[in-house]
């Protein structure tokens, strides 16, 4: 059996393909930058949202499950047109191909965005009612729609898997800026910011697909993941800076003086979302027999451990 994986190269997708073909599958990368992979590979261009469909079409040959990794992450340059265009539109095309031109399964890699906002705070399951609160949910959440509407003749061939912030070599966003400023020996204010939430390796992801694609009961329309612990954001800059072997100097500073500079500066919004405590439950997949990640802090500490080694 041969897998169509879209995103390729990005920070989710490569692990996804090495999973894959350790499983034993034939793996098809589409990407932005097929240029970037092995010439002898089976690469090939991910079309634009608004190729026609016929491009979509062509992905599929010979391919019996489609794992859809690529989308517009969470830029803040990006537009809500750009995000719907990357996210949904995109997303839209490539479900009614597989669903139309192959016979197993589409895994749709969504977000908890599609479902709850930065500054929410409680647990995350897929009984979790979606409200999305940013132009990156919303178009998340929409693929995810668009994805069942694609296989609405045949739903358990479906599913999409809802991730907290991904963790790993080469990761971007908050989690990457945290590492960077760990790195720095100074004392930090930050020793009272308790708030816990749910992370997920990137080898737990890819693990994921790879037991949803070889298990033989139907996939559920959506999932919720997470490592088996949620970490609190002192503890994460704590792992980081054991890693790069720099003393913890984190201050417990009272809160109240971030909260009243964060609101001077307009910035309530962000300040919220980093005191918010979000735990996302992955009791189902684990009860059909997936294994999560149990040692989030020390998979921290070895990512910046690595990286001290490389500078």
């Amino acid at each position: 059996m041969k897998v169509l994986v879209t995103g390729a190269t990005g920070f989710i997708g490569r692990q996804v393909v090495n999973q894959l073909r350790e499983a034993g599958f034939g793996v098809r990368m589409a990407s932005r930058h097929p240029e970037r992979l092995d010439p002898v590979s089976d690469a090939v261009l991910l079309p634009d949202f608004d190729a026609p469909a016929q491009a979509y079409q062509a992905l599929m040959r010979d391919i019996t499950h489609v794992v859809h990794c690529a989308g517009l992450n969470n830029d803040r340059k990006a537009s809500e047109a750009d995000f719907m265009a990357a996210n949904a539109t995109l997303t839209a095309q490539l479900a009614r191909a597989a669903a139309s031109r192959t016979s197993g399964r589409f895994i749709y890699l969504s977000s908890i965005r599609a479902v709850a906002g930065p500054g929410f705070s409680g647990t995350i399951s897929e009984a979790t009612l979606p409200a999305p609160q940013c132009a990156y949910g919303r178009s998340k959440r929409e693929g995810e729609i668009k994805t069942l509407e694609a296989y609405a003749s045949r739903p358990s061939d479906a599913t999409a898997l809802r991730l907290p912030p991904v963790y790993g070599e080469g990761m971007k966003g908050n989690l990457r800026g945290m590492m960077r400023a760990a790195a720095i020996a100074l004392p930090l204010p930050l020793g009272a910011f308790t708030a816990v939430r749910s992370l997920i390796s990137r080898d737990a992801v890819a693990g994921a697909v790879a037991h949803l694609l070889t298990r033989p009961t139907p996939p559920r329309p959506t999932y919720v993941l997470g490592d088996a612990s949620p970490v609190a954001m002192f503890e994460i800059l704590t792992a980081f800076r054991h890693g790069y072997d720099v003393p913890t100097r984190l201050v417990p500073v009272p809160a109240w003086p971030f909260r009243l500079f964060a609101t001077l500066l307009g910035r309530k919004a962000a300040y919220d979302a980093s005191m918010a405590t979000q735990i996302c439950d992955p009791s189902l997949l684990i009860s059909e027999g997936w294994m999560p990640e149990t040692d989030t802090l020390g998979r921290i500490e070895e990512l910046a451990r690595q990286a001290r080694q490389v500078r």
